[in-house]
């Protein structure tokens, strides 16, 4: 239950019939009328902006509206006190037992708690990771991949049809100086010195194994042959085992995709040529010469006729090449058929996540899709800042494996895959996030991951107790959301069930903005508020939460506790983290 949105439509509801009643126009435009907590948790529970919103359009004042609104809310019983404030505000306060209500849902939905419709099953596609299958992922792909991953199920608990997805860059240039790196290490594997690594080729060591893998299936049969020889069947053998590694990191990491799709089986199915013939039909493909760019010449830039896609037309910069000088197509121009080809499987709502590299690609690529689905589809684009790896705040050693970087591997070997998720998600994706191997591991409030396992872990310790000291109590959600909840009285208590309360609020809102970090804000904030408790009543042994002499409080404040381990193992669901029930 969505305590929100159920006063957001009383609060429609109370604007319509004011408007019946004539007290203001009929047929108000609500849309833009929210609920929300106020930013100053002093000014009350709710919040509402409904009178400057409609001001305008009821051509009145703010405050006359928020007048009327507080005389007809003030009457609701899960109302106990409405007043406005500042230009036009309107706060409301809630009644204790609206609380215990909202805390017995919780206890009874268990971690569905916050399961939302708000999705209405629509099917949304969310492509992340993509790594050029070039070799092992690095820990920037990390960010990435647990960007996307815990995106995905947020928006899935909020109700959308979620397709995950991989897309593999298996077409261009990049695969055959794969294929030239495997053949070196071929040679390598067949007794060949080969000295230092050509300048242009992949240095790491992880194309040893294959090397080895390719003499024992080839012999020597390609060990002097002309590349045109071997060139396709060494890419084709060497993206399939770096991709067979890249899936095996995933695992790693707990992430998974439900499709990979691929680059070259878009060219060989003839669905990139198809997507420029749909486009040059609707008169969006010409050929041009762009202006130069802007400040210094590139030494290879040349004023020369293009095959251009008119992305202006839709909100690009400029307009954009579609094959390079030799003839073959763009990358751009593989991007176009593929998300044309994601909008025929069926997804006209799509979200990419991307390195903050490609931070100057968004605009054309959103112009692709405008002009692919005639205005129907959209594309939203997370772009993922770098991660600096540290130890002991100094910069982290690259790794020797992979030749130029550290792997995701290596990083969760030393912390798990549960320390990397969540620490991932602890700043927004287009903010640089530091990643220290030592801080992430230290036992304190600095550390979020261990913060909020902590929560967990001592809501787990007080109920293991609580059996201990009352044999016969049932300690399971259902069974406490029965309990006599109103020996809840301190403002404390009603505090933490309102910040629990807020969780089915926060999945909507973060769903709908594609901003997952929010969780993890959120779910540091309720451990800070458990933990306050915690501690108010090490201070004050009225407050604490197992009374030996009296069951039914302890019941209550019991309630109270597996209300705090049943969120936050919703949140960490969401982050795909299992929640800890003892700290090693």
């Amino acid at each position: 239950m969505n305590i929100f949105k159920i006063l957001r439509d009383d609060i429609v509801k109370t604007i319509e019939d004011l408007g019946r009643q004539g007290k203001l126009p009929a047929g108000l435009d609500t849309s833009r009328v929210t609920a929300e907590p106020p930013r100053e948790a002093g000014h009350g529970d709710i919040s509402t902006n409904a009178a400057m919103v409609l001001a305008k359009a009821a051509a009145m004042n703010p405050r006359d509206i928020a007048q009327l609104l507080v005389a007809e809310l003030a009457r609701l019983p899960a109302v106990s006190a409405a007043e406005t404030a500042g230009p036009g505000f309107v706060n409301l306060r809630l009644t204790d037992p609206v609380w215990y209500a909202q805390l017995a849902d919780l206890l009874a939905a268990g971690t569905a708690y916050g399961d939302s419709d708000m999705g209405r099953g629509r099917r949304v596609n969310v492509e992340y990771v993509s790594a050029n299958p070039t070799g092992p992922m690095h820990v920037g792909h990390a960010r990435g991949a647990v960007v996307g991953d815990a995106l995905a199920s947020l928006l899935a608990k909020a109700g959308f049809d979620v397709t995950r997805e991989y897309y593999i860059n298996d077409a261009g240039a990049q695969v055959d100086v794969l294929a030239r790196s495997a053949h070196l290490r071929y040679r390598e594997a067949l007794g060949e010195v080969i000295g230092e690594i050509p300048e242009g080729l992949y240095p790491g060591d992880y194309l040893c194994p294959l090397g080895r893998a390719l003499a024992e299936r080839f012999g020597r049969r390609y060990l002097e042959a002309p590349e045109s020889d071997w060139l396709a069947e060494f890419r084709e053998a060497a993206v399939a085992a770096m991709m067979e590694m890249i899936k095996e990191d995933l695992v790693r990491l707990g992430v998974r995709h439900d499709v990979f799709a691929s680059e070259r089986q878009l060219h060989a199915e003839g669905k990139v040529a198809a997507a420029l013939e749909f486009l040059t039909g609707q008169d969006l493909i010409y050929t041009g010469v762009l202006e130069p760019p802007k400040g210094k010449l590139p030494d290879d830039w040349e004023a020369r006729p293009q095959t251009l896609f008119r992305a202006t037309r839709f909100g690009d910069d400029v307009d954009r090449p579609l094959r390079k000088s030799d003839g073959s197509w763009t990358y751009f121009a593989s991007d176009i058929a593929y998300h044309l080809d994601k909008y025929r499987r069926g997804f006209a709502h799509m979200i990419d996540v991307w390195g903050a590299d490609h931070g100057g690609y968004v605009k054309r690529m959103q112009a692709a899709v405008k002009a692919l689905t005639g205005g129907d589809g959209g594309l939203d684009v997370k772009l993922c800042q770098m991660v600096n790896l540290l130890k002991n705040g100094e910069p982290y050693k690259m790794s020797k494996r992979a030749g130029t970087f550290v792997t995701l591997r290596e990083v969760v070997d030393e912390v798990g895959k549960e320390v990397v998720r969540f620490i991932m998600l602890t700043r927004k994706n287009d903010a640089q996030l530091d990643f220290d191997l030592v801080k992430v591991l230290e036992q304190s409030r600095d550390n979020p991951v261990f913060y909020v396992q902590y929560a967990h872990a001592r809501a787990h310790s007080v109920l293991r107790h609580a059996a201990e000291m009352f044999p016969g109590l049932a300690l399971d959600g259902p069974s406490l959301a029965g309990t006599t909840l109103d020996r809840l009285t301190d403002p404390a208590e009603i505090a933490l069930i309102r910040q629990m309360a807020g969780w089915p609020r926060l999945v909507e809102s973060a769903a709908e903005a594609h901003e997952p970090h929010r969780v993890a804000f959120y779910l540091y904030d309720l451990a800070a508020a458990f933990h306050g408790l915690w501690n108010k009543g090490k201070d004050e042994v009225a407050l604490r939460f197992l009374v030996a002499e009296d069951q039914g409080l302890s019941a209550a404040r019991l309630a109270l506790v597996r209300g705090v381990a049943t969120v936050v193992a919703s949140g960490l669901a969401v982050f795909g983290v299992q929640p800890v029930e003892e700290m090693r």
